[in-house]
């Protein structure tokens, strides 16, 4: 093995290694907490650029394995792999940074960090995965470090009730997710997901190896927080801002990184597909209706959470496994920023209240559709080959929509006012799209398989969805009950917390006994504070 693959191997490693090094850290007693922090955070930034480092080599030998080395058999550094782990590091070293400051004074700290370089560094095992054992693993114990981090305040009874049922849907994933290895190993003889990628593409996919597909789209579904298992992911709002960051910008995303490293076993396989399609396609449209009826800036940032991933996973189940990469980056970025600064939205909201409740103008809300389509329509005679399907590009469409929206001209706005924000809002609908368009440029090494059928029906999908909300917003009394039901989230969580507490009882709600001695431990801290 020559030099370059011998720092390729270490820098791929590094980083997994390195946040191994930081979970064992608290078990220090010597150092102070300050001190643990800022060796996590020097950790952190050596992992993010071995990272770099290890990304721009994949990029550069269009992700090849690692060399002829004894770890080829287990992992294996690609493209879209590479990218994500320059992502999870870049956010654990932005959270490690900010959760510094924001648990000061906080009792447990030193598990916190623990817990939080130990989910890190699985997330590294996993993304360098080439084999059943070590995905499998990797994937159960960033749930198992994970569950320390939801548990960080043990007296409030909704996040110990969260940490339960996303530790009893982790526990159903691994059922499924071991049954789809064990099957394709026997198919395939051997562990190594390169052997079974190799063995489809001569034999094609046979009937257990389509069971195998089905059991790997139930188990993402299951960790990914799609209804109807979706109510832990809502409720993890009790826990500090930073866990919720770290969770909804990179750990529940790691179920369309597998989506899109199985690729080759999810594509020829129907009925796999069609599970993404529906599941992902119901949650999108659903979890987006019950995000406008809520008032707390993180429970609307946590179902916005849940529509994005089901519009995610829609996306691998069409095929369209680069738009579902590209995806996965840019909400990983917004997401993270999002629940980091949701403090300042506070400033945001008084503003928007003092302005008033804009009501919309019913010809743009006609109009918009129809505008937005033109648009895309337009930009597809400007582009010699666009880098996806028609009925993409209607969903597209049909997403960006809504920002063509404009207020009323009895509300106050001028007709400059109006053709500005018209201007505006072509302009940014154009600037996506060219964006969409350039990013599919970045080596990514992924191939897409595009379902026409599966795409029309996502695109009538998107077509009801948008009638829904222009229902809401010319005849919002009509559909008060269906306010009503998205307001409840349709009782779906009520339904998978009776089931979860029944099938594995738990204590969620502390006793007074328990509560007591932390209640007088933040009071005496509150007070020596002042």
């Amino acid at each position: 093995m020559d030099i370059v693959h011998v720092l390729t191997a270490v820098s791929t490693l590094l980083p997994a290694g390195l946040m191994g090094v930081a979970a064992l850290l608290p078990r220090s007693a010597r150092a102070s907490t300050p001190t643990l922090w800022h060796g996590f955070i020097a950790l952190s930034a050596i992992s993010l650029c071995a990272a770099i480092f290890s990304l721009a080599w994949a990029t550069w030998s269009s992700g090849e394995p690692l060399g002829n080395s004894v770890l080829s058999p287990w992992l294996h550094l690609s493209l879209i792999g590479g990218w994500m782990a320059v992502l999870v590091q870049l956010l654990g070293t932005c959270i490690g940074a900010f959760s510094a400051r924001y648990l000061q004074g906080e009792q447990g700290q030193r598990s916190y960090l623990g817990a939080l370089a130990g989910v890190l560094a699985s997330v590294h095992l996993l993304l360098l995965a080439d084999h059943w054992v070590v995905l499998i693993a990797a994937w159960a114990t960033i749930g198992v470090a994970l569950q320390r981090l939801l548990c960080f305040y043990p007296d409030r009874p909704f996040a110990m009730l969260a940490a339960h049922k996303k530790r009893l849907a982790d526990r159903l994933a691994d059922v499924f997710l071991v049954t789809a290895a064990a099957i394709a190993w026997h198919e395939v003889g051997s562990g190594s997901l390169s052997q079974l990628w190799l063995h489809i593409a001569r034999e094609g996919i046979s009937a257990s190896l389509q069971v195998s597909a089905v059991c790997v789209a139930v188990s993402v579904i299951l960790r990914t927080a799609l209804l109807p298992v979706h109510g832990w992911l809502i409720q993890v709002m009790e826990a500090p801002t930073p866990v919720s960051a770290l969770l909804h910008a990179g750990v529940v995303n790691l179920g369309g990184y597998v989506l899109i490293r199985f690729a080759p076993l999810l594509s020829p396989s129907a009925p796999a597909r069609w599970l993404l399609i529906t599941v992902g396609l119901t949650t999108a449209v659903m979890g987006g209706l019950i995000m406008l009826t809520r008032i707390s800036i993180k429970v609307r940032l946590a179902w916005s959470t849940v529509a994005q991933m089901g519009f995610m996973v829609m996306e691998c189940g069409l095929g369209l496994y680069t738009l579902a990469a590209l995806h996965l980056l840019g909400h990983s970025l917004y997401k993270a920023h999002a629940f980091l600064s949701a403090s300042s939205v506070v400033d945001r909201l008084r503003v928007e209240q003092l302005l008033g409740h804009e009501k919309r103008s019913r010809l743009s809300l006609y109009a918009a559709p129809a505008i937005a389509i033109g648009i895309v329509v337009l930009l597809h005679a400007l582009v010699d080959q666009v880098p996806w399907p028609w009925w993409w590009s209607g969903i597209l469409a049909l997403a960006w929509a809504p920002m063509l929206w404009l207020p009323s001209v009895k509300e106050g706005s001028t007709t400059a006012m109006l053709l500005a924000r018209l201007v505006a809002s072509l302009i940014s609908i154009a600037g996506l799209m060219g964006a969409a368009i350039v990013l599919h440029l970045l080596p990514t090494g992924i191939a897409d398989h595009a379902d026409t059928g599966g795409g029309i029906a996502a695109l009538l999908g998107m077509a009801a969805m948008h009638c829904v909300l222009v229902a809401l917003q010319t005849s919002p009394h009509a559909l008060a009950s269906l306010r009503r039901a998205c307001y409840a989230g349709l009782y779906l969580d009520e339904f998978y917390t009776r089931l979860a507490l029944r099938s594995w009882p738990t204590k969620w709600t502390p006793s007074r006994s328990d509560v007591f001695p932390l209640a007088v431990a933040r009071a005496a801290k509150a007070n020596a504070n002042q």
